[in-house]
């Protein structure tokens, strides 16, 4: 993302983000540990999803989700980025102190964060809750997941056929409240026109495949993609919560 001071006022070439976001329990489970931000406003979205299986998974996606939501207006890219990489610390911090006041193993979160400022976007990530920008008809992958079976693809150990079926498909490798040292990754890029990001947990993407997500991003409208998607979860039998946030650049 540019370092350059982020004017107010919206410039020729500026944008503006419709977006929307949409969550829910799925068919099994009966709390919905997933949380997530969508803010215009600061150009921030974002998705986290409490850790299934550990303690107080809705504690530590709300955690995230109120820590991203409290940010003050980005001066600049850069230092938008580093706000957003400090708060997480923070809530990495408080997570894991908050495990240990309860006697829990872990009390943590996936996140992904998608930031637009200054003509340019950026993508953070812990986890396997995943970002997607839909260019030109066509979905790419902006993220790559922090998981055992990612890693066991990545080897070789794994093709990305078997992954789909592993029983090793929720063991996560980077996460908000693991580790005291929190390492995200980031991808960044410029804006286009007619861009449409999306921002969803592992209960869309486990029973969706990309050509079927793809399918439902046309026409581009967030807040009707945001319903054809949880829709089309829940008509699989969404065993897992369902969250979503679809946010598209629009030239000023």
């Amino acid at each position: 993302m540019s370092g350059r001071p982020a004017s107010r006022a919206e410039p020729p070439g500026a944008f503006v983000f419709p977006s929307a976001g949409r969550t829910h329990e799925g068919r099994v489970r009966r709390l919905n540990e997933d949380g997530f931000v969508e803010s215009s406003r600061l150009g921030l979205w974002a998705v986290a999803d409490g850790m299934g299986g550990h303690a107080a998974g809705e504690v530590a996606s709300r955690k995230v989700v109120e820590s991203l939501a409290a940010l003050p207006a980005p001066a600049s890219g850069f230092g938008f980025v580093r706000d957003v990489t400090e708060a997480l610390k923070a809530a990495n911090a408080e997570l894991i102190a908050y495990a240990a006041g309860r006697g829990a193993d872990v009390v943590g979160s996936t996140v992904v964060v998608l930031l637009a400022v200054d003509g340019h976007y950026a993508c953070l990530w812990a986890g396997d809750s995943r970002g997607y920008l839909f260019r030109d008809g066509a979905l790419s992958p902006l993220t790559r997941d922090h998981s055992l079976v990612q890693a066991l693809v990545d080897s070789g150990a794994l093709t990305p056929a078997e992954a789909k079926s592993s029983r090793r498909g929720h063991v996560i490798t980077k996460a908000v409240g693991v580790d005291p040292a929190l390492e995200l990754d980031m991808v960044q890029g410029p804006l286009r026109d007619g861009d449409l990001f999306l921002l969803c947990s592992d209960g869309l993407t486990g029973v969706l495949d990309e050509a079927e997500i793809a399918a439902l991003l046309a026409p581009a409208d967030p807040d009707a993609c945001a319903e054809r998607l949880v829709a089309a979860a829940l008509s699989r039998g969404a065993p897992d919560n369902v969250t979503v946030v679809l946010v598209r650049a629009e030239a000023a």
